[in-house]
């Protein structure tokens, strides 16, 4: 497993359309009204490119492809770069706390 730090983890805010989907819906029963509904994955890219990737279709996550509006670098660019255990573990750390927040969030 590489040590170069060049892993970062990134936040996608989500149109509250995707409410509308039984999974996203499910998988969020704590989601508060009016909160942010995001994504929250990582990556050995620049977050712009992943994002850019996402809307393309490319590897992408369908909830992110359809409802996918910007991403919110204010909760996460301080963590970047980092090596891949701790962006995996930092991935993780973000949905939790974002969802004890009341956000709807979706981790692939």
């Amino acid at each position: 497993m590489s040590r170069r730090r060049h892993h970062n983890v990134y936040v996608i805010e989500l149109s509250r359309d995707v409410l509308f989907e039984p999974r996203f819906k499910k998988n969020n029963p704590g989601y508060v009204p009016g909160k942010p509904c995001v994504y929250v994955g990582m990556t050995g890219l620049d977050p712009d490119v992943r994002f850019d990737k996402h809307k393309a279709g490319i590897q992408a996550n369908v909830y992110v492809q359809r409802y996918g509006l910007r991403l919110l670098p204010d909760l996460y660019e301080g963590f970047n770069p980092m090596r891949y255990e701790d962006a995996v573990d930092k991935e993780i750390e973000i949905g939790i706390d974002l969802r004890s927040a009341g956000f709807g969030v979706w981790q692939a």
